[in-house]
Parts: structure tokens; sequence; C-alpha cells
């Protein structure tokens, strides 16, 4: 294998795809990555096992075609430092790769493509086509409320529920859930391809890198397969093994108050209240009356806090306590002006929700709070 490549196409791709590659690997081979020179061009792939990502680079030439493995971060942190634009590439019969680029040479020892995971096959699955930016806004707004706990790992990623048309993204940690409709706009599929899965944790991490906003994506649906064909790139991941828990349930089916509030003022405030509350189990407490918002703050030993904002609120006088982290993250992740938020009681869950053509709604489980 012997091709010629500039630096920046060469790094763009390391880039894309370093964050596959697990720190701790229990087969050495798989801290490597493959290089394939073609008469396409070069490509490279890193895998997991559980998750892979193959991307193009745009070769200036390719002298002869081959393939090869190497170490990945090792790879990354000489091409970042090489002074020259112009890196040329030479692997010989024993995975040997000669790196040169002006006065700087390297000599790396690498491992044959045979014993490296093949790329999960694309075939024989279902396929869906939209907008790379539709996904990308779809995955911002839910993604944070995804489960960290492992012991429940089929919170542990967001469920792709394909149904009527339309695409609902849903992340849920027991505490607060996150439900996006991604418009497919002119984009349709056949009634037979609805269908739900669970995608983890790191491909949702990955795919709201690799997303851009104009252009399509591909995405292609195997029994425990995904792909994300991105046009450049395609990412493929295992799917989460199990049935997701029916989160229907627990969005309340009507409210006795909706209240609308300026997000970015709401967001700041609660900020600020939320620094003199309690790391761990800290709560901020929403006090509303007539046409004012009170949001406070209390913790022993620490003090006290409070900031006042003027609504239109004209209800029965209502106070309902939140975690304030779980509270800020719609409101960091919305771009809407304005978001609205639905109340029963101190002891129901709050729902937000925007007044955009896009349906969004965010569950949050009150916290009881001693009076």
């Amino acid at each position: 294998m012997k091709f010629t490549v500039t630096k920046q196409a060469l790094l763009d791709g390391l880039q894309r795809i370093q964050n596959i590659i697990s720190t701790r690997v229990t087969l050495p081979i798989l801290s490597n990555l493959l290089l394939e020179a073609t008469e396409h061009g070069l490509t490279l792939v890193a895998t997991d096992r559980e998750v892979s990502l193959r991307t193009f680079v745009n070769a200036i030439v390719i002298d002869k075609q081959g393939s090869t493995t190497l170490p990945a971060r090792r790879l990354l942190s000489i091409i970042r430092e090489l002074p020259i634009e112009e890196i040329s590439f030479e692997t010989d019969a024993r995975h040997i790769t000669s790196i040169r680029s002006g006065a700087s040479f390297f000599k790396i020892f690498g491992l044959p493509k045979d014993e490296f995971p093949e790329f999960p096959s694309l075939e024989e699955t279902l396929g869906f086509i939209m907008k790379q930016g539709v996904l990308k806004d779809g995955l911002h707004k839910t993604s944070y409320a995804i489960s960290l706990d492992a012991s429940r790992y089929v919170l542990n990623g967001i469920l792709f529920s394909f149904k009527e048309g339309s695409l609902t993204l849903v992340a849920t940690d027991g505490r607060r859930l996150a439900l996006c409709d991604a418009e497919l706009g002119e984009i349709k599929y056949p009634a037979d391809h609805e269908c739900d899965f669970i995608v983890p944790t790191k491909a949702i991490n990955e795919l709201e890198r690799l997303l851009l906003d104009e252009q399509e994506v591909r995405l292609f649906v195997g029994d425990n397969l995904v792909a994300f064909d991105l046009g450049g790139s395609v990412l493929a991941t295992k799917l989460v093994d199990g049935k997701y828990p029916n989160y229907r349930q627990v969005i309340p089916s009507e409210a006795t108050e909706r209240i609308t509030l300026e997000r970015e003022q709401l967001l700041q405030s609660v900020r600020r209240v939320a620094l003199l509350s309690n790391d761990r189990s800290g709560s901020i407490c929403f006090h509303f009356s007539e046409h004012n918002l009170d949001i406070t703050s209390n913790t022993p030993e620490v003090g006290e806090a409070k900031e006042s904002l003027s609504i239109v609120y004209k209800g029965p006088r209502l106070s309902i306590a939140f975690n304030p982290d779980f509270l800020m993250d719609p409101l960091k992740n919305l771009n809407d002006d304005f978001v609205a938020l639905e109340l029963i009681d101190e002891m129901s869950p709050g729902v937000f929700k925007i007044n955009s053509g896009q349906r969004f709604l965010y569950v949050l489980m009150p916290i009881r709070v001693s009076k």
C-alpha cells in the first residue's frame, strides 16, 4: 500500500473516528484503525465491536492499493505534530508502515486486516431517509435525559420510534423524560417499515458530533443493528437489547395550570439560585402567586437565595420543588424564546413544552421537601 495525503484531510478523518476506539480493549487489534487505499481514495475504519465508524478521506494520490491497521492514538499524535502539509505512507508485506513528511520520518508496526473485525453488513435492512439537521436537533433535545445507571440498561440510550410517518425520539432516566418528534417532511416511509429500537449512548454521542445541518442521513435497521450513512461516513452500532418501558403512561394527560416563561431569563435565574442548593440532594422551589414567580433555595449551614420573576399567572398559590440540574437541561438545549410549564399540583410531574411546530415535551418529577 502506498499513498499521499494532506495533513488536514487525514487529521479530520482521524479526529472523526478517535472516540470510537476504547481505552480498555480486550484485543490488541481493537486499539488499531484500519486504513484501506483503493481507487476511490482512502478509507479509515474504527470499532470497539459494539460501535463501528467508517469514514472517507480524500487522498492526493493512490500509488498502490492495499490495507493495514495501525495504532490509532499513536498515529493521531504523529499526524498532529507534522510540520508539512503533504504526508506519504508506504506499507510493506510485513505491515510495517513508513510515514514521511518533509524532514520527518516514522516507522510504525501494524497488524494485517485479516485480524480486524468486519464492518457490519447493511444488506436486508429497513431503510429511512431524513435531514441530518432534523435528527441532530432531536438528539440535542433529548440525549441529556439518557440514564447513566448501567443496571437499567434499556434506558442507556435513545428510543427511535418510527410510527405513522414520523420519528419520535425518547430518553428517560426514571426521574425525567425528554421526547421530541423529528419531522420527516416530504420524506415518507412505507407502513411496513414501522419499528422501535434503542440506540446506545456511545453511538448517540458520536452521531451528535458527526451530523451536519443540510445533508441527508440514511438509516438502515437490521435485527440487532442500525447504521447511519452520512455520506462521507457510516456509523454502525449494535442496538440495546430489550423492550423500552411504556413512556406514555408517565406523561400527564392534562394540566390545571399552564404558565408561559421566558426561557433564557428562567435559565439564568435558576442557575443563580442553584448556587446555594446542596450539590447531592439539592432542590430549588418555584412559588407561584398572582403575576409572580419566586425561585428559592434554602440549604442549612450554606444559606439561601431568591429571585422573583414577573409572569402572567392568575391561578392559586402553588409551590413545587425540582432538581435544579434537571430543570436547566431542557432550557439549555432548546432554542425557543419561550417555554410553557404545565402543572397539576405540587406532587405531580411538571411538563415543559414549546409552542413551535415540532412537538417537544419534558416531564420532570418533583422533589418532596419538608415544610
